[in-house]
């Protein structure tokens, strides 16, 4: 098949969060099985054209003034014009395959002008990036509509999760039916990285031994870092030398320093801000568990990267892929359920290695991206037949 995938970010453009690896490793898997790939995406700092690891990459230029909608609707009308260039040098596109609601308009005008369909992975939802609740007018009630148009113009859409099919088919009336469950995949091994974990505690002021819980992630209300500050009183309690490192930035990172201050816990709280990724995955390597202490999460791409270098991982139960007590500890969206799960592993260190390793065990099982390439193909095969 001839694959058009529209997004507004992959690794070899601009990248901003968890669709850029998305994007690029399943176009790469899809084209390790024989399909042709093009991927439509802004141009950032690269060239307009690349081939890399079998993947076509056709970059675009626009103005980037004003709000984002104004952005992403000039985005799609270079991303249209170029469709169309693509399409006389190298035939006519089988179907699209867009990303989130960036490329929607592009990939609606790209229907009605060549007859092709297209598929829509949306990888999470306006209303739960601004914490299950927000105002429908402004730019939020655009972005809701064209996630709504997405789902009613494309042929299916898919999405990684149950509780992701639930919340789409709850907010914009989607039919089960036309909905389609993938979970997001890893390249195994992406994240290992041979570290000293006490040298990498050191250059931060920890002590080499004491006991580190990470937390990766934007400084947002759906991501709950608030909430994590708010357990490690209840931690120190029991551990009085555990640490808690906190990676990402946001606009809740400030509120977040200052009610660690106010809890008099600022001492076992270090804040790194936005970090290179290599500083991250040093980091994951050399803490002793990963903590998501999210409020609204589609998927919860952190818990495969601590997978991958076999940690123990707390969450809260906003996170579906996580079997409890099997290859992580789930807790209620509350600051003592959290400490309580993060209590448990600390008094436990039998059990954080076996929910490491049962973690990675499912990671090699579940979420490669030649078998998510496999799934997502099948489904190529069925829109296509149904044309």
């Amino acid at each position: 098949m001839r694959i058009g995938m529209l997004s507004w970010e992959s690794l070899y453009s601009i990248k901003v969060g968890g669709v850029a690896p998305h994007v690029s490793e399943l176009s790469e898997a899809l084209a390790r099985r024989g399909h042709e790939v093009h991927v439509f995406t802004r141009r950032g700092d690269f060239g307009y054209y690349d081939e890399i690891n079998g993947v076509h990459y056709q970059r675009v230029d626009f103005d980037q003034s004003g709000d984002i909608l104004a952005q992403m609707d000039r985005m799609c009308d270079a991303i249209f014009d170029r469709s169309g260039y693509v399409q006389e040098l190298f035939g006519n596109f089988d179907l699209m395959h867009g990303h989130d609601w960036h490329p929607v308009t592009a990939l609606n005008r790209i229907k009605a002008t060549y007859g092709i369909p297209y598929l829509i992975t949306l990888h999470s939802t306006e209303w739960g990036r601004n914490g299950n609740n927000f105002s429908y007018d402004g730019v939020p009630s655009e972005i809701a509509h064209r996630e709504w148009l997405s789902g009613y113009e494309s042929a299916t859409v898919i999405t990684t999760t149950q509780r992701m099919k639930d919340e789409l088919m709850m907010l914009y009336q989607i039919p089960g039916k036309k909905i389609e469950i993938i979970p997001n995949g890893l390249v195994i091994g992406s994240f290992r990285r041979s570290v000293d974990p006490g040298r990498v505690k050191e250059r931060h002021g920890i002590h080499p031994l004491a006991p580190v819980v990470l937390f990766c992630g934007r400084m947002n209300y759906q991501k709950g870092p608030c909430i994590l500050v708010e357990a490690v009183p209840h931690v120190l309690a029991h551990h009085w030398d555990a640490k808690f490192v906190f990676i990402g930035d946001g606009g809740m990172r400030q509120e977040c320093e200052h009610r660690a201050r106010e809890l008099g816990v600022e001492g076992s709280c270090v804040f790194l801000g936005y970090t290179p990724s290599n500083v991250k995955e040093e980091w994951m390597n050399a803490c002793d568990m990963i903590c998501l202490p999210s409020r609204n999460e589609p998927f919860g791409i952190v818990v495969l990267e601590g997978w991958d270098v076999g940690k123990p991982i707390v969450a809260t139960d906003a996170i579906s892929i996580i079997k409890n007590f099997e290859d992580g500890l789930l807790a209620h969206i509350q600051p003592e359920s959290i400490a309580w799960c993060i209590n448990r592993l600390l008094n436990n260190p039998e059990e954080m290695g076996r929910l490491g390793q049962a973690g990675r065990e499912r990671l090699e099982s579940e979420f490669t991206w030649d078998e998510i390439a496999r799934e997502t193909e099948e489904v190529y095969k069925r829109v296509l037949k149904n044309k």
